[in-house]
């Protein structure tokens, strides 16, 4: 075991945090922490890692267990570049390498040989063992991955953005190689590329893994169990995020159905009771005295705990608007340097379109071309007729800080009357006082939903989205994706958020320095378009190697197929005991339901491991 949490409690100012935080971490697990913003899961691992006291239980830790933490503030040395920064990580290693030099120098001159060569025996096998001959390629290999070209690393650390300083953090961690890693939104600032990166490397990282994360792809990927912190109380779930959300729900609904049921019970004893001392006989007054006995030892079934309230809400057009309703042609952009050439693509009434690429690309730039607040260098953007467009600014920039909510909401629509705007303001679950706070105190998360209501109100017919599940907790995500899916209008987003971009999106538009590509359909089909794309690149290659190729390739389709129906299988039994579970004569009988709840647990643990053996024979 490497860490163990039992009963742990925190508060705050007489407030609970955090009531009943259980769990365990065994070598090579990996856990993934959720919950809603505020739910305590940045303290929880600042608790973890001792930067933050709490209040009672109990934390058991194993003494050879180091840990790494990478928290959402970094405190790096700003006169180091970049090389150096990660550099640093390996000073022991580069002492000892230097002592190494030293004695081979020794060698020549001294006759106490015998002593030297123990020493650098000794010495040689501590480098070897510890990547003396790979920390320069470790180093390269990082630096590469998180997104950092060879020709910056040479840059001080103190010009940087606070976003390529967290990803310097995360490199020097990665490369430190803890016995337990502690990752407070890894994927943040980071691109698709760099993400797939880092989720390859997690996958594969030798020791144990707790993260925070809003990211449910990346969660799905890396993670096998799952820690859910809900009314400052832990549930753990060794599934993946969609299993988890499946039994969630399931769950949610037979704890409240179980609570019903008792309620109605118990209410119908209590009605038989008073209506047997109402006669006011010795006979029935014995007997309301017995059932009483009866109702006093009767089970009492908890109502589950209230979720935190959700978002509610629906965007929906004041017009349609035309059919065509954007045209991009030949369009580039230039600033000291050219940034993008040649971006080519058109999007059509009620389409849902992803602009993706990695950082520094130009998408953000695009979007103001579009709005007209930057010039083009050359080409053109065509609206098309009773375009009313939208836009979410992923920086906030169109919030005055000064304001208050409500300020913010009745500037921009005088028309609405107080009701109106508290109505919309509770809709985005501000409430009460709430609506007088000013921007300056609100969080990312918080800015974020202004940004959205103000957006709703406009009832504009085309919304042009820059990262909008930025600082959104995931449930917050799923209720904007829902939004989003019945919105009778069209859609232009970025997202390096996959799982959102994968649920939305109908097309896939990438832009690369030189041009676009333009993928019918989500993620999944891009990614699918990508591959394919590959093999026939790949079609070059020698007779021989082509035949060896396509054998290659139909052996593993064939194993493919097999998995696939497998997983079919699988899937429909899973599917079986779910609907055993809604019947009454299983509800009714706790040992048959749990007995299904466990072949259950077997079946998607069994389905798990089907879907990893899938997705390796998918490379």
């Amino acid at each position: 075991m490497i860490l163990a949490c039992s009963s742990l409690k925190k508060s705050f100012q007489g407030i609970d945090l955090l009531k009943d935080i259980t769990f365990k971490i065994e070598e090579h697990d990996k856990l993934a922490i959720i919950g809603v913003n505020g739910a305590g899961k940045t303290t929880l691992l600042r608790i973890l890692c001792n930067e933050e006291s709490y209040d009672s239980g109990d934390i058991f830790c194993s003494k050879d267990t180091s840990i790494g933490y990478l928290s959402q503030h970094n405190t790096l040395d700003t006169s180091l570049s970049i090389y150096d920064a990660l550099l640093d990580v390996f000073t022991p290693l580069i002492k000892k390498e230097k002592r190494l030099r030293d004695l081979e120098q020794m060698m020549t001159n001294t006759h106490d040989l015998e002593l030297i060569m123990k020493e650098y025996d000794q010495l040689s096998y501590e480098f070897d063992r510890d990547g003396g001959y790979t920390y320069q390629s470790q180093i390269k290999g990082v630096l590469k991955g998180l997104g950092f070209d060879e020709k910056t690393w040479d840059m001080n650390i103190g010009i940087l953005s606070g976003g390529q300083k967290t990803r310097i953090s995360l490199g020097r961690l990665l490369l430190l190689k803890p016995r337990l890693l502690l990752l407070d939104e890894p994927t943040n600032h980071l691109d698709v590329d760099s993400i797939e990166w880092l989720e390859s490397y997690l996958k594969s990282y030798p020791h144990a893994i707790i993260m925070v994360s809003h990211d449910r792809y990346f969660i799905d990927q890396v993670t096998n169990q799952i820690l859910e912190i809900e009314n400052g109380k832990s549930s753990l779930y060794k599934c993946s995020y969609q299993q988890y959300a499946t039994i969630k729900k399931h769950n949610r609904e037979v704890e409240m159905k179980h609570y019903v049921d008792n309620q109605k019970e118990m209410k119908r004893m209590q009605e038989s009771i008073d209506r047997l001392k109402s006669y006011n006989r010795e006979k029935q007054v014995k007997r309301a005295e017995s059932k009483e006995k009866a109702l006093e030892k009767m089970e009492k079934v908890d109502r589950p705990d209230a979720l935190p309230s959700a978002m509610k809400i629906q965007f929906q057009p004041l017009v349609e608007s035309g059919y065509d309703v954007l045209k991009v042609k030949d369009l580039s952009m230039a600033f000291e340097q050219p940034l993008f050439e040649n971006i080519n693509f058109e999007i059509k009434r009620q389409e849902r379109v992803a602009l993706i690429g990695p950082n520094g690309i130009g998408k953000t730039t695009l979007f103001q071309i579009l709005l007209g607040n930057l010039v083009q260098k050359s080409g053109k953007i065509k609206l098309g007729s009773k375009i009313m467009v939208g836009y979410y600014d992923q920086e906030h920039t169109s919030l005055s800080f000064n304001k208050t909510i409500f300020q913010e909401i009745s500037d921009a629509y005088p028309q609405m009357n107080n009701t109106e705007i508290r109505s919309a303001c509770a809709s985005f679950q501000f409430k009460g006082d709430d609506v007088f706070k000013t921007m300056d105190v609100l969080s990312g998360g918080e800015r974020g939903r202004v940004v959205l209501m103000k957006l709703l109100l406009s009832k504009c017919n085309f919304l042009v989205l820059d990262e909008p599940t930025n600082h959104l907790d995931i449930e917050s995500k799923e209720v904007l994706e829902d939004a989003l899916l019945s919105f009778d209008g069209t859609i232009l987003f970025i997202s390096h958020d996959r799982y959102f971009i994968n649920k939305l999106s109908t097309k896939i538009v990438e832009m690369t320095p030189h041009g676009a590509h333009t993928y019918s359909g989500n993620y999944t089909t891009y990614l699918d378009r990508k591959t394919e794309v590959k093999i026939e690149k790949e079609k070059n290659i020698s007779y021989i190697e082509q035949k060896k190729s396509q054998s290659e390739l139909r052996k593993q389709q064939n194993q493919i197929k097999k998995v696939e129906q497998q997983i079919s299988d699988l899937e429909k039994q899973i599917e079986k005991y779910n609907q055993s579970l809604h019947l009454e004569e299983i509800l009714n009988d706790y040992q048959k339901y749990n007995e299904i709840i466990k072949q259950l647990d077997e079946t998607n643990q069994q389905l798990e491991s089907l879907l990893e053996v899938w997705e390796s024979l998918q490379i």
